[in-house]
């Protein structure tokens, strides 16, 4: 297991590095910041709470040592999060600025939630990915990301895989990368995926958490091309994920092959996608 656990400490205001650091360093799952509130600590779906409240300057320190100020993470609050060092995610919650419709960033900040990246080698070798386009299905938390990143670079060994990394936690600094592997970081997974098309000519593209449109009109366009894919979506079934409307255009397509289903003890089951 990789986890560039001292980029995590690193982000946190030094008055709860060594309880984090005492309670958390192998389990810990999810830190949980919130104005006027102890401390969560999500380990292995279960929360200890640390015995000080969080004020707004925490919250601050935290915001400021992850993005260290770079326009990328100025940007991607606009989306309510943040990636820190070591591929380390963290949601935002507050009162949001919107012009014209959209939303373009945080007025206040009154909570965060801090995802720990966790890497682990080997964890799909169970999965037959060859010759196959595989979609991982699965609940927030419940190691998608993880799952996508190890499948990948298993693959990479004999096959050119491109890696559209939009939130830079796939392989952040670290991270074992795959022999085969190209990876492009803090882009957008539309403009990404057409990228790698265009000028890497992959075998396979692995993109993590499908979550628009656009997205789904990339990934048709990449399987009319010849490319096999990896990815990721919010759903608990293979019949969830047929229902959504935002993913109807993949399942009309038919464009994948295998469905992993993961499960809450982070096991999982595979399924071959119905023709």
């Amino acid at each position: 297991m990789t986890c560039r656990w001292q980029e995590l400490l690193s982000i946190l205001p030094p008055w709860m590095r060594e309880r984090v650091n005492y309670i958390g360093r192998e389990t810990l799952q999810e830190l949980r910041l919130r104005i006027g509130a102890p401390p969560e600590l999500v380990l292995s779906g279960q929360s200890r709470w640390l015995d000080r409240l969080i004020t707004i300057e925490d919250i601050q320190f935290c915001i400021n040592a992850a993005s260290r100020y770079s326009p990328w993470a100025a940007d991607s609050q606009s989306l309510g999060y943040l990636t820190a060092s070591g591929g380390h995610r963290i949601g935002l919650c507050g009162q949001m600025i919107s012009k014209d419709g959209k939303v373009t960033g945080f007025r206040s900040l009154s909570s965060i939630c801090i995802r720990i990246a966790r890497d682990f080698p080997g964890i799909s070798s169970g999965i037959c990915g060859e010759g196959r386009s595989v979609l991982i299905l699965g609940a927030p938390g419940w190691g998608k990301t993880t799952l996508l990143r190890d499948l990948a670079r298993i693959l990479s060994q004999k096959h050119s895989v491109s890696v559209v990394d939009s939130r830079e936690e796939l392989f952040p600094t670290g991270f074992q990368r795959g022999k085969r592997m190209d990876v492009l970081s803090a882009c957008p997974k539309d403009t990404g995926i057409e990228m790698a098309l265009r000028v890497m000519g992959p075998e396979i593209i692995a993109v993590d958490e499908i979550t628009a449109g656009e997205d789904c009109a990339a990934l048709r366009q990449a399987a009319g091309c010849g490319v096999k894919l990896l990815a990721t979506a919010h759903a608990g079934s293979v019949e969830e994920f047929r229902r959504r409307p935002i993913y109807r255009p993949l399942w009309e397509a038919g464009i994948f092959d295998t469905c992993i289903v993961l499960l809450k003890d982070k096991s999982f089951r595979e399924e071959r996608m119905p023709v």
